[in-house]
């Protein structure tokens, strides 16, 4: 090849490259592709508890807010409603490609405890885009329910990124927390929730 025909070949794969992470669908699947290679592993560090907080305080004892969600039918659910259960929660938006990026490693996870009545999901669909939210829904064939937030979401559970992931123990306490996408059909992800139901 001789050098001038080189330099037009990196040049079309460069700004193939550059299309691919600028058009919103195909970012979505070259995250995914780049997660199914072992990227984006999610951060499941538990927090220290605070001194100020006594060892097996409830999450109400704890400060921990009861935030309300409606689902899309207009029925809403409280966090201290969801006592009992560990509670995954995942903060997106349907114009955000990481979000939607993993959403099909959050459908794993969900179809692996969607029949256990200690595990609860808040897939929770910042904009209150009801139609939107939806839509994606169908045409990703995603099987999770899409909530929104009734009430303003606190700095502790969304600061100032999506997609933000909360794990929540059974008491209602953030047992932890990751801003950014990341692959939730791990096992590691399954074995830390097994762990908590069991705890």
């Amino acid at each position: 090849m001789n050098p001038k025909t080189k330099k037009i070949v990196i040049n079309v794969v460069f700004v193939v490259l550059i299309a691919l992470l600028v058009w919103p669908t195909s970012r979505a699947y070259f995250q995914q592709g780049l997660m199914k290679i072992g990227l984006f592993k999610p951060k499941l560090e538990v927090p220290k508890t605070p001194d100020s907080i006594p060892e097996g305080a409830n999450a109400v004892q704890s400060g921990e807010p009861n935030l309300a969600f409606v689902d899309a039918s207009g029925k809403t659910i409280q966090t201290h409603d969801l006592k009992g259960k560990v509670v995954f929660v995942n903060f997106w938006a349907t114009w955000c490609p990481p979000c939607k990026a993993e959403m099909p490693s959050i459908q794993k996870l969900y179809d692996k405890f969607k029949n256990n009545d200690k595990v609860a999901f808040l897939i929770v669909e910042i904009e209150n885009d009801t139609e939107k939210a939806l839509q994606f829904m169908q045409d990703e064939k995603l099987t999770m329910p899409v909530h929104f937030p009734a009430e303003e979401i606190p700095q502790t559970w969304l600061g100032g990124s999506i997609p933000t992931t909360l794990i929540l123990d059974k008491a209602g306490a953030i047992v932890t927390r990751h801003e950014g996408m990341a692959d939730y059909s791990r096992k590691e992800v399954v074995d830390f929730i097994e762990e908590l139901i069991n705890k």
